[in-house]
């Protein structure tokens, strides 16, 4: 091996973590992935039980052209690795009082659907349609600024070529608040706002920008790999130790990171006490997670666990069914009549909503290998509040009355009788299974919430500010949650680790101090601005 060649490890084998282990190895470096389970993919891993197959946590393939990009950064294409298959229907929304609405990527078929609740005349469609615009630029311009760009400075975000673009992102108001303009009924008001879930928050809270959630379903689709979702950090870690020489090792947890008296970061103690030593470490584990258990005590630590918002947990219940389920679509969502009470209580309240919004996600509508014959895999996703001093001790509780909950909404919506009798298989994750299996903190399953002041800049650095040669990729760093933005993450940080060591070369656009200050006191004011002129 050459003297040369610098050594990296990674702790862990989520989406962030793999993607970069082969993205660092392609660029010639000494990869070495450490996981603490005898499974890669973190949440998005599988579940196989009685011959079903389910996705433990993502099943949504979302913006197909960052998938397609990570790939074709590492000389390959995604149609070689991936079988993917589209949904003819997006989804099918349930409303409490047995309405349905269909969403899917076919403009007239969305007409003739939004008529039904908005009126037949020619403004529904042009409603629809500014909908459709204000949300294309709210994808195009959060892809150029956050999924393109790092922030590991302050004055990175305040600059003025990003004026123009954060003002037409609607930074001040939030998704539920835009949406509600472009839609007079309160059902599609709903629809075209419960994907702020996939963020982990609510509409109410949710900025703006995350709109672009409709967006990309619309004009790009739902699909899903054929074999589950895990098949993209399978193919990923293929291409990583077959192609480039990474190193995947399993079932070895990593007790800290190793740290010296400079606070420079020299490599990871494994659970089993042996210590291994690297020219750099990147921590795919949750970032919370690592600042406060893998990392020597910081005040900055200690205020991400205790003064930070987190997103959403869950109660996951993953069913194996005795017959055919004809009653459901692949993707499913039961929306709540108190819709924004239901959020109110998850996140404001943190309780199990009395009427809860719920998604169901049944693979083996389009992948029949993902069930027996002549049975059907189902994972219902109920978002609840993440762990909290007042409900850590009432979770088994919480369970069971969201289980009831769950069962008497869909006979109720779906005309099913004994949905109980149905059910031969099942596994539940809550909580308290997030937290231990995964390490995330509060059982929180998208780390950090993206609230304003937890997005760009603000949100944790995805090269640590406090130790030297130690970065982050994952939900909780920039840019944020979700598979096709932890892709995005590896690349940022790929970009990073090699003008740190000199492989590629660093364009500073620093301004002087004086300008930063300038420049920070102007976006204040011009936000400022901006909201009082709202309201």
């Amino acid at each position: 091996m050459s003297a040369k060649r610098k050594s990296v490890i990674i702790i862990g084998s989520g989406a962030g973590g793999t993607s970069l282990a082969a993205r660092l190895a392609h660029q010639g470096f000494d990869v070495t992935v450490y996981e603490k389970n005898d499974f890669s993919g973190g949440r998005l891993s599988l579940i196989h039980k009685n011959g079903h197959r389910f996705d433990q946590g993502p099943s949504l393939y979302l913006m197909p052209k960052l998938f397609e990009e990570t790939f074709n950064d590492l000389g390959e294409k995604v149609s070689d690795h991936l079988d993917l298959l589209k949904c003819e229907t997006n989804y099918l929304v349930h409303f409490h009082d047995g309405d349905q609405f269909e969403l899917s990527c076919d403009i007239q078929k969305m007409f003739d659907q939004l008529k039904k609740y908005e009126g037949d005349g020619e403004e529904t469609m042009l409603r629809f349609l500014d909908f459709l615009k204000e949300t294309h630029i709210h994808y195009e311009r959060s892809v150029e600024i956050a999924l393109r760009q790092n922030f590991p400075n302050w004055y990175d975000e305040f600059q003025l070529k990003h004026l123009p673009n954060l003002i037409k992102l609607h930074l001040w108001d939030t998704v539920y608040n835009r949406t509600k303009s472009f839609f007079r009924s309160d059902k599609m008001r709903k629809a075209f706002t419960f994907q702020s879930m996939y963020i982990g928050m609510s509409p109410y809270d949710s900025p703006a920008p995350y709109s672009f959630l409709s967006y990309t379903e619309i004009a790009e689709g739902i699909w899903y790999p054929r074999g589950g979702f895990h098949k993209v950090v399978e193919e990923l870690e293929k291409i990583a130790t077959k192609k480039f020489d990474a190193k995947f090792i399993y079932k070895t947890g990593i007790e800290k990171i190793i740290v010296d008296e400079n606070q420079v970061v020299k490599g990871v103690r494994l659970e089993n006490g042996e210590e291994k030593y690297a020219d750099l470490v990147v921590c795919n584990a949750d970032l919370v997670y690592a600042y406060n258990k893998l990392l020597p005590p910081t005040s900055y630590g200690k205020s991400l666990g205790e003064d930070s918002e987190f997103t959403s947990s869950s109660i996951s219940f993953y069913w194996g069914m005795k017959r055919k389920m004809p009653e459901f679509h692949v993707h499913n969502i039961f929306l709540a009549e108190a819709y924004k009470s239901s959020f109110d209580d998850i996140f404001k309240r943190h309780l199990l909503p009395e009427d809860p919004s719920f998604y169901i996600n049944v693979p083996s509508r389009i992948d029949p290998s993902a069930a027996p014959e002549g049975k059907e895999t189902i994972v219902v996703l109920l978002p609840i509040s993440h762990i909290t001093p007042e409900n850590e001790h009432r979770i088994d509780e919480l369970l069971k009355t969201a289980r009831a909950k769950v069962i008497k909404t869909i006979e109720s919506r779906l005309k099913i009788k004994n949905l109980e009798e149905l059910i031969e298989t099942e596994t539940i994750n809550d909580p308290r299974t997030w937290q231990a299996k995964f390490n995330l903190w509060k059982g929180s399953i998208l780390g950090l919430s993206h609230n304003i002041t937890q997005v760009l800049a603000f949100r944790p650095k995805t090269r640590s500010h406090l130790f030297k040669n130690l970065y982050f990729v994952g939900a909780s760093t920039q840019p944020g949650t979700g598979v096709p933005i932890v892709l995005a993450s590896a690349k940022l940080v790929e970009k990073q680790i090699m003008e740190d060591v000199g492989m590629l070369e660093r364009v500073d656009e620093r301004p002087t101090i004086f300008f930063q200050y300038f420049l920070f006191v102007f976006f204040i004011l011009a936000i400022v601005y901006m909201v009082s002129s709202f309201f």
